[in-house]
């Protein structure tokens, strides 16, 4: 063969192009696997934000149910005072009533 009858895929030009095909096919990838990993994080960071998410509104609701509880018992203890408190104010009447039936007729005059 002379020089003039190398094979056009043996050339130095022809070579010169596979490895730069070669090249742009490892610089493609890389760049695919770097997406690919970036997907993964944003993927992970979504979960875990997902997850705090979550758990915040379980707090929340755990939070929420202490404080609706909580009403429900002041709720209770204002009933309860309030009772109390109706209950001591027909006791004070019935007091009143059993000293002026003591006292008798003349002690109303005299008031």
């Amino acid at each position: 063969m002379v020089h003039g009858d190398i094979a056009p895929s043996q050339s130095p030009e022809h070579a010169e192009s596979r490895r730069a095909a070669a090249e742009s096919g490892r610089t493609a990838a890389e760049a695919f696997r770097q997406e690919r990993e970036g997907l993964r994080e944003a993927s992970e960071a979504a979960r875990n934000a997902g997850e705090a998410g979550r758990t915040a509104a379980e707090a929340a609701r755990v939070q929420t149910e202490a404080a609706r509880r909580a009403t429900v018992e002041a709720v209770r203890a204002t009933a309860d005072a309030l009772q109390v408190t109706a209950e001591q104010m027909k006791l004070v009447e019935e007091m009143r009533r059993t000293l002026r039936d003591v006292r008798g007729p003349s002690a109303r005059d005299q008031n």
